[in-house]
């Protein structure tokens, strides 16, 4: 027997995670930064420009701000100074007279320049929400129960944590207290190169934090090493998914960590740019995947990045794997040079999270600060920041 039914509609309604999910709610018990104390201009106020401008000329010498290279236009016209996180920590140590640092990026970075700060000075963030995914992947507990395993393989001694720049003070504080040094995109090869000669180079070993794609690639790209020399601790799995034979035998220890923008590139990607555009270059950022950064014509920092572009000749074709704001900038700023350059994915991606620092928060911070009120500010404790510092210290003393 053949039953029809007439569908009937369903009477559904949208529960709270729905909604959040499809972004049309918040849940404010999850983000951080998302309620700002006072007015946070609306994000159509015509006279955001000229509110940002009047607060910083009222603040005047008083005020330094930093724009990380991922940062919106709207928001890098108010920097005095762009760069990546490591270079804007040390442009804001080399700014004591500076009464408060605005830094426009994410909340590892604000951290890196309250280290290396003077204590009267102040750091804020505009937004708290601005956090890092990959700086999120390792937690102080998480890392500290990775030791204990190393420490019951017996190798404890042999290894020597590394950690990126784009970890949390307390990663930063981690490596400081356990012999290591911190590193950025730029200097990784050396850093390796630092640690693998604090021992025995036979039974060295590394623990990279916490971009397991930094590592692998430096290691393998740059230190001649084969992929078999590395293995990946997944702090989500016993014993990080790892046997005691495994680690003994690993020459890097990579966390299994990775950033969201660069995770995102893949070989088709690269194919799929040379197939449309011919003789492209492909450039790419090293925190891309191995096989990504293989298959590229050049691999570098954002400071790289940029550096190669200024000095491409007129006419060049570039794809660049790294985050979209940076790219559109460059791509208007060397369009009068007849360069082309196009974001390797055809997928639009931006840094969410470096996106949430937007001009209504920036107005707000500085107009805050510009009535005598700090807004966000970002402190790390003595402790955590005595030895982050040591971390710190040690990557700046590097040959």
């Amino acid at each position: 027997m053949r039953v029809v039914t007439t569908a009937q509609p369903l009477d559904v309604q949208p529960t709270p995670l729905a909604l959040l999910l499809l972004g049309r709610e918040a849940d404010p018990k999850s983000e951080r930064g998302v309620e700002c104390p006072g007015d946070l201009p609306a994000p159509s106020d015509p006279d955001l420009v000229e509110r940002a401008r009047a607060a910083k000329a009222k603040l005047g010498d008083r005020v330094f701000v930093l724009g990380h290279h991922y940062q919106r236009d709207e928001v890098i016209e108010f920097a005095d100074v762009t760069g990546d996180s490591f270079k804007l920590a040390r442009d804001a140590a080399a700014r004591p007279d500076a009464e408060y640092i605005v830094f426009c990026g994410v909340h590892f970075m604000a951290e890196s320049a309250d280290i290396l700060t003077g204590d009267d000075q102040q750091v804020v963030l505009p937004d708290l929400a601005a956090g890092c995914s990959m700086a999120d992947m390792a937690t102080a507990e998480q890392v500290a129960e990775c030791w204990d395993q190393l420490t019951e393989a017996g190798i404890a001694e042999q290894v020597v944590p590394v950690s990126y720049m784009n970890s949390s003070a307390d990663i930063k504080a981690f490596t400081g207290k356990h012999g290591g040094t911190i590193c950025t995109s730029s200097n990784a090869k050396r850093a390796l190169d630092w640690a693998f000669a604090q021992g025995d180079p036979a039974t060295s070993k590394v623990l990279f934090l916490p971009d397991q794609h930094l590592g692998r690639n430096t290691a393998v790209r740059d230190l001649g090493m084969s992929l078999d020399d590395c293995v990946v601790y997944n702090p989500h799995k016993p014993n990080g998914g790892l046997t005691v034979e495994q680690l003994r035998a690993a020459k890097m220890i990579l966390w299994r960590g990775h950033c969201s923008v660069h995770g995102r590139f893949s070989l088709d990607s690269v194919n799929d740019v040379r197939a449309r555009i011919p003789d492209v270059n492909v450039l790419v950022h090293p925190e891309c995947k191995h096989e990504v950064v293989a298959a590229a014509d050049q691999v570098g920092s954002t400071e790289y990045i940029i550096k190669a572009l200024e000095a491409a000749p007129r006419g060049s074709k570039w794809a660049i794997g790294t985050e979209l704001n940076l790219v559109r900038r460059l791509a208007n700023r060397f369009a009068a040079e007849d360069k082309e350059i196009v974001f390797l994915d055809k997928t639009v991606c931006f840094c969410s999270t470096m996106n949430r620092i937007d001009l209504p928060h920036l107005v707000w911070a500085l107009e805050s600060l510009a009535a005598g009120k700090v807004v966000n500010r970002i402190e790390v404790d003595k402790e955590t920041e005595r030895f982050a510092r040591l971390a710190l210290e040690r990557m700046l003393a590097l040959p």
